[in-house]
């Protein structure tokens, strides 16, 4: 059968994969729908990869993660229903607005014990985490404001331990990544963090491209060598 590749055949096959893996997930399903109705940029992760946070938090057998971009606690949801009893989540935003529906979003998904929401610029309260010594993650989610990734991966190890897990996510862009010229910050702050993972010596790491609902970007993954 020939099948003409366009968006909307990448966005069935999303479709295709979620009605058969993700039917039981109903909680994430309500959680992104409450985002949806409160009208939140359309940046969440999609359903597919939030599953695949999911099963990356169970693989690791994490019990804290520290996500970096809340918005509306969707991909939140799906890391923290992956926790066990004793886990916890810390993640940071500066929006109110995108807070309160977050927190809107863990009382859906009964999570509101289980994760702490960090108010203010991601830098500044990831410095003051450093400086109060907060005990490593085993599991970090970086998913906000592109341009300052190498900060944030520089911070990530700080609150890491051997074996933690680092993901990175929207690292293509639509190929925009390949882009040397250095005009836009957020390309030029992903090329300079994909260096910086390269460069250093604690890390094992590999970034692949994904096409689907949310078009053609990837992930990068990285684990803190033992």
């Amino acid at each position: 059968m020939k099948i003409n590749i366009t968006e909307e055949c990448y966005k069935n096959v999303d479709d295709y994969f979620n009605q058969l893996f993700l039917k039981e997930d109903v909680i994430p399903e309500k959680v992104l729908e409450h985002c949806k109705s409160h009208h939140l940029p359309a940046i969440n992760v999609a359903p597919n990869q939030g599953k695949l946070l999911h099963m990356l938090v169970k693989m690791n057998a994490a019990r804290r993660i520290l996500e970096i971009g809340t918005l509306g606690a969707y991909s939140t949801v799906w890391m923290g229903l992956a926790l066990p009893d004793n886990g916890c989540l810390v993640t940071l935003d500066f929006d109110e607005n995108y807070i309160k529906v977050a927190r809107e979003s863990l009382n859906i998904a009964g999570l509101q014990d289980k994760v702490d929401i960090r108010q203010g610029v991601a830098a500044d309260t990831l410095a003051q985490m450093v400086k109060d010594r907060e005990t490593p993650f085993d599991f970090i989610f970086i998913d906000a404001d592109k341009e300052n990734n190498p900060l944030y991966l520089a911070y990530a190890l700080k609150l890491s331990r051997p074996g933690t897990v680092i993901v990175a996510d929207n690292v293509v862009r639509q190929a925009k990544i390949l882009d040397e010229s250095g005009k836009a910050d957020n390309i030029r702050g992903l090329r300079q963090c994909f260096e910086d993972m390269a460069a250093n010596p604690q890390l094992t790491v590999t970034a692949f491209q994904t096409l689907g609902s949310k078009g053609w970007d990837g992930l990068a993954i990285a684990i803190v060598k033992q």
